[in-house]
């Protein structure tokens, strides 16, 4: 059985705990595959924009990759926060880094809910801000999620009111 993904590591290949990893290399963990934080096997996300979930790409310059899951894969769903499609597998390959062109590419052609978790979590630059600005002109949402996390207005949510004359 199989899954190909994406999986998020520091912009060296390394992830969370500094384990160095090779495009095209086979890994496999030994031991019972579990998903989560004290889990074991390696983890990936079949939609992009859910990696940023363990990688601060605000602050930190990231690496996207198109992964391929093998052998036991475990399913995770995290239904309060609505990730889904998380899984942990005992085998890993990285089949190809994506370039920061392919990734704002992929999520400009997703759904709402999907741009929405991509910019709360990844740090565009002016000109990507535009493409998002202009792709999603008629979407106040979109538009308030790029004035807040990607511009900082913190009021960018909050309501404008009117007065009352009552």
């Amino acid at each position: 059985m199989y899954i190909i993904g994406y999986k998020c590591f520091n912009e060296n290949l390394t992830n969370k705990y500094g384990f160095k990893f090779e495009i095209g290399k086979l890994y496999t963990a030994h031991g019972t595959i579990k998903f989560g934080n004290n889990g074991n096997g390696f983890h990936l996300c079949k939609n992009m924009e859910d990696t940023l979930r363990y990688f601060d790409a605000f602050k930190n310059s990231v690496t996207i990759a198109e992964v391929l899951g093998s052998g036991k894969i475990v399913e995770s769903f995290d239904d309060y926060y609505e990730y889904y499609n998380m899984y942990v597998t005992e085998k890993l390959r990285i089949l190809k880094i994506l370039t920061r062109e392919e990734i704002i590419n992929i999520e400009l052609e997703l759904n709402l809910d999907r741009v929405e978790r991509f910019l709360s979590g990844f740090k565009l630059s002016k000109e990507e801000i535009e493409l998002f600005k202009n792709k999603f002109n008629n979407n106040q949402t979109i538009l308030q999620y790029i004035e807040y996390y990607q511009k900082g207005n913190i009021d960018a949510f909050i309501k404008k009111r009117g007065s009352y004359n009552g």
